[in-house]
């Protein structure tokens, strides 16, 4: 059994079609797959990130003074207990030296002296 033409020109065309949506499909799957989706992902916090620090450093060379003091700002907040503790252990030295000079220059009380007092 022949096919008539017209028969046969729609099965090419469905032929044709059906390539068509397979291709379709293809690159469907390619751009869906995990590795293009995360390198995309990652090529695009690359570029956010970027873009981060140039924004940073421009503002850094527009506001020097004001960087330094907002960076140190945070240093301090950041290392505010070894700061605390340095600030009381020197305390505690300056205060040990003033005990150990009183100590020095007071005159000592000898025998005489307390029976005297007595």
């Amino acid at each position: 059994m022949r096919d008539n033409p017209e028969i046969a020109a729609l099965k090419i065309e469905a032929e044709r079609r059906r390539a068509r949506l397979m291709a379709s499909a293809d690159q469907l799957q390619q751009r869906l797959s995990p590795k293009r989706l995360t390198s995309d992902a990652w090529q695009g916090a690359k570029d956010k990130g970027a873009d981060l620090a140039e924004n940073a450093v421009d503002a850094v060379k527009a506001r020097p003074l004001a960087t330094g003091g907002v960076v140190a700002a945070i240093t301090l907040f950041l290392a505010r207990e070894p700061l605390m503790d340095l600030a009381g252990r020197l305390a505690q030295g300056f205060t040990a030296k003033r005990e150990t000079k009183r100590r020095q220059k007071a005159p000592r009380k000898t025998k005489k002296d307390t029976e005297a007092v007595e």
